[in-house]
């Protein structure tokens, strides 16, 4: 999968805007993306816009949205901040967007919260971490958020969970990046551990590029832990996990599943590594999941399907937001309509994502549960949709 991947990334590289159609600007829905297509989140964020785009790749074959194509203006940010703040200058400014999208590292978003503020353009951030200016009771009002994971949702549930299924007192490894979000959620984690009655006897933040993770896996390892806690891009999750195999530790770790886990959790298959995550695996089934699959391959998409339904999922919000907002649409009118989404997930997630005015984030969260099964020698639901009210 890599060759089909560096091709398609190069050419964001070399064209430095990507639209996804060629048709009059003036006469499109444009819509702009600042993301992290290379560098060190591509892993998380690049196979999100790539299957938006092939989503809009097959709307707009079929005629668009209201009679009009949706044209997508993609710049590459490599989760670089500066990069990210002449991205959205750009696509705010010059290229006149109904709406601009961020799907990069928590480090990018303040330069581009202020030139989407400043051109009072609505600003959603679409497989990336939400901010908590999303949140209700009193969210930005030009801010929005449908990412499946949420520091401020997913760390007190899985929290609970690691005490809930703990046979012993639990000593806690937190495990995180140095960016603003990620920090957050684990000085979170251990606020909320100690408060159940748990240890957290050592945290590591562990920067992206990052080649090898034996030193920290060893801190941990030698601190006693006997439960990692990642909350962190993949990569850092998953290497870290690893590496404190490697050292010959045996306890349990929980991480959030991002778009790479189902097919990770596959290949490591060890029954110790626990994901919880907002979308499904496609391993559940449904339409939904064959559509997915079925677009993969014919838009040529440079990931496993497994990893499309955050961007699928992006397609189906982005697609109900126009066609709400009408022709011809304009930033104002785009965000009214964000406020009163109210999206079929169609399976990819337990139930509906609605945003309200006074919630641009979800009024409800779900999570499934999964790890290895050694019997079954699969990838196995650990427990079903764990429904969590979002009010604040």
């Amino acid at each position: 999968m890599r060759a089909p991947f560096l091709s398609f990334a190069a050419a964001i590289a070399g064209a430095g805007l990507l639209p996804v159609c060629a048709a009059n600007a003036q006469d499109t829905y444009n819509v702009g993306i600042t993301a992290a297509m290379t560098g060190p989140a591509s892993a998380t964020q690049a196979p999100v816009i790539e299957m938006l785009r092939i989503y809009f790749d097959r709307l707009n074959a079929k005629g668009g949205i209201n009679g009009h194509k949706i044209n997508l203006m993609i710049e590459d940010d490599q989760a670089e901040p500066s990069k990210a703040a002449a991205n959205a200058t750009k696509l705010v400014r010059q290229e006149n967007v109904v709406l601009l999208i961020n799907s990069s590292f928590s480090s990018t978003y303040g330069p581009v919260i202020a030139e989407a503020k400043r051109g009072k353009v609505p600003l959603w951030f679409a497989g990336a971490v939400c901010p908590k200016e999303t949140h209700p009771p009193k969210p930005d009002p030009l801010l929005f958020c449908s990412t499946g994971f949420d520091f401020s949702i997913d760390i007190p549930v899985a929290t609970k969970v690691i005490k809930e299924t703990s046979k012993e007192p639990v000593k806690l490894g937190l495990i995180g990046i140095p960016v603003p979000i990620s920090r957050i959620g684990v000085d979170t984690a251990e606020k909320i551990a100690a408060g159940l009655g748990m240890e957290t006897v050592d945290k590591e933040f562990i920067p992206p590029t990052t080649a090898d993770y034996t030193p920290f896996a060893n801190k941990i390892k030698s601190a006693g832990a006997n439960w990692g806690y990642a909350y962190a891009p993949w990569p850092a999750e998953s290497k870290t996990f690893e590496a404190l195999r490697r050292l010959g530790w045996t306890g349990h770790y929980m991480a959030y599943g991002h778009i790479q886990a189902e097919d990770e959790l596959a290949r490591i298959a060890d029954p110790g590594l626990h994901v919880f995550m907002a979308n499904s695996m496609v391993l559940e089934g449904g339409a939904v999941f064959q559509e997915i699959r079925d677009a993969a391959a014919a838009g040529k998409y440079s990931f496993p399907a497994t990893y499309g339904t955050e961007g699928w999922l992006t397609g189906l919000i982005l697609e109900q937001i126009l066609t709400k907002a009408g022709w011809p649409a304009d930033a104002e009118k785009v965000t009214a309509a964000m406020e009163k989404l109210n999206l079929d997930t169609k399976g990819i997630r337990g139930g509906p994502l609605v945003w309200t005015k006074e919630n641009h984030l979800r009024t409800k969260q779900y999570y499934r549960f999964y790890h290895y099964d050694s019997d079954k020698k699969s990838v196995v639901r650990e427990r079903d949709w764990l429904q969590v009210d979002v009010t604040d």
